[in-house]
């Protein structure tokens, strides 16, 4: 009786911490938006958080957009074949890059480089007390650390998935013309007819969501980190890791809202 009662116990503090966590972001989410939108704006922050999250990132979006569009093309080839049914490959292709592929491996690619990156920055600042140094400077750390990076990302990953889009199509594109007998010119027209406004817009929009959650979760885990360098490694793995799951849940929700229909 006493194991299964322990057992209980240990099932409602789990429950009651994961809804503690929920809540806790949910106000943290609230006070990032909040102060994206009141003054004062810090537009050098802001310019910075561009660069670091949208140029460099862009490296690294492309490269898996170019092999993932190549591998699909050949895999979706392959599988129609039994089918009878090859002439479909470039419109099928182009359709999951632009509604799944694009944004979710964009945003899980930027998760795993600007998350965890954000989360170390700010947690060493909070190590070093440099936030309690800005606290003291009369500057809300989470205006001027948190607002400007959520604010950025957000903006920046619609442009990278289209960017990752344009080039998971060509990688397929290389892959359809040089390997599977594909004609360039019937390859962009069975894309280019079949494909809607709708397809590539839902997706830009599912990247501006998945920006705003792989950049809050690396603000969160960062400005609420631990002491030392173990308090810093924590932060940086939760960030990651917290990103990719709420991307990958917020994608299921948000395919759900746009197509369920």
């Amino acid at each position: 009786m006493v194991i299964f009662t322990n057992f209980l116990t240990n099932i409602g503090e789990v429950t009651l911490g994961f809804f503690a966590m929920i809540g806790r972001i949910a106000i943290f989410a609230g006070l990032a938006i909040k102060h994206i939108v009141t003054p004062p704006f810090y537009g050098r922050e802001f310019s910075r958080s561009l660069w670091h999250i949208g140029f460099l990132s862009l490296p690294v979006v492309g490269l898996t957009a170019i092999f993932t569009g190549g591998a699909l093309v050949l895999q979706i080839f392959l599988g129609s074949s039994d089918l009878n049914a090859q002439s479909v490959t470039p419109f099928i292709a182009a359709l999951a890059i632009v509604r799944e592929l694009g944004p979710v491996l964009g945003g899980l690619m930027v998760a795993g480089r600007v998350s965890s990156s954000v989360a170390a920055e700010i947690a060493t600042m909070r190590v070093t007390e440099q936030i309690d140094a800005l606290l003291t400077l009369s500057t809300n750390p989470m205006k001027y650390l948190v607002a400007p990076r959520v604010l950025a990302a957000t903006l920046v990953m619609p442009l990278l998935v289209l960017i990752n889009d344009i080039l998971g199509i060509l990688g397929g594109y290389l892959v359809g013309t040089s390997r599977l007998g594909f004609s360039g010119h019937a390859y962009i027209k069975a894309t280019v007819d079949n494909l809607e406004f709708w397809d590539v817009g839902s997706g830009l929009i599912k990247a501006a969501v998945f920006g705003f959650i792989l950049a809050l979760m690396g603000c969160y885990h960062g400005y609420n980190s631990g002491r030392g360098a173990q308090g810093v490694g924590r932060a940086t793995t939760n960030a990651v890791v917290s990103a990719s799951v709420l991307i990958l849940a917020a994608n299921y929700i948000l395919t759900e809202l746009f197509f369920s229909s």
